[in-house]
């Protein structure tokens, strides 16, 4: 029973498995336009300086 919890907790979910996605490299057969790899280019962007900011946050907090 505890162990389905903590399975069920650290599931990922929508937004887990989108940030999985976005990291991706694009399927060459599916058709892509600028304007979508620019919108995912700046989510990478984006989640890569949120992860930094938390990161130098738990820093500043620990030490």
């Amino acid at each position: 029973m505890a162990n389905s919890r903590l399975k069920e907790f650290f599931q990922l979910g929508e937004l887990g498995n989108y940030f999985v996605r976005v990291f991706q490299k694009p399927d060459p057969n599916k058709k892509s336009n600028f304007s979508l790899k620019m919108m995912h280019g700046i989510n990478k962007i984006s989640i890569l300086m949120f992860l930094a900011a938390v990161l130098i946050w738990i820093a500043k907090r620990l030490f």
